[in-house]
């Protein structure tokens, strides 16, 4: 007779103090659907003459309403990030509300590790933004032009607080990207 050892248990997930893990917070939270955006922002030059700044993106599911008057947004982004350095130097920023048909623009920009941001755009249909000089998608939902009015540290992110100077719908009837459960996902419009 073969004799079996049983499996042992799955280690019980760490919960906070509070009481809830990571990995139950990310599961209730990835049932919320939430619009996807390109946050953009361009960065000056180092130094007057020096070489020119580089356009920055990313991609961003936490972005919300907030105000109407004044008209206000904010976008969350990682502490630390590349995006959350730059907003903290640079006021001006962009948000393309992205369309169904740009999920490899949501992908391209929300790659992990990469060393520029230059190649991302390369390919993409833009324009630059006359107050903010962010890049901002020609076939995007909606575009907005921003300045940072306040920023408030938030766990592991920085909730970035924008006033809206400039809103426009290039591709008003097109149907918006969502993310749900990990994954990007079309609607109707």
């Amino acid at each position: 007779m073969l004799k079996t050892t049983p499996l042992p248990a799955p280690p019980a997930a760490t919960p906070h103090p509070e009481g809830v893990s990571h990995d139950e917070f990310r599961a209730a939270m990835s049932r919320l659907a939430a619009g996807v955006c390109l946050i953009t922002s361009h960065e000056p030059p180092l130094a007057p003459g020096g070489p020119p700044g580089e356009d920055v993106g990313m991609t961003a599911t936490a972005f919300v309403s907030v105000s109407l008057d004044p008209p206000l947004v904010l976008v969350s982004v990682r502490e630390g990030s590349r995006m959350d350095d730059l907003l903290a130097e640079q006021p001006l920023w962009a948000v393309s509300v992205l369309a169904d048909h740009q999920v490899q623009v949501a992908s391209r920009f929300s790659m992990k590790g990469r060393i520029s941001d230059r190649l991302l755009f390369a390919d993409l249909p833009w324009e630059r933004g006359e107050l903010s000089g962010s890049p901002l998608l020609t076939d995007a939902l909606a575009t907005l032009e921003c300045r940072t009015e306040n920023r408030v540290p938030a766990g592991d992110h920085t909730l970035v607080v924008g006033r809206v100077l400039a809103a426009r719908c290039p591709v008003p009837d097109a149907a918006p990207l969502a993310y749900f459960r990990g994954r990007y996902r079309h609607l109707a419009p």
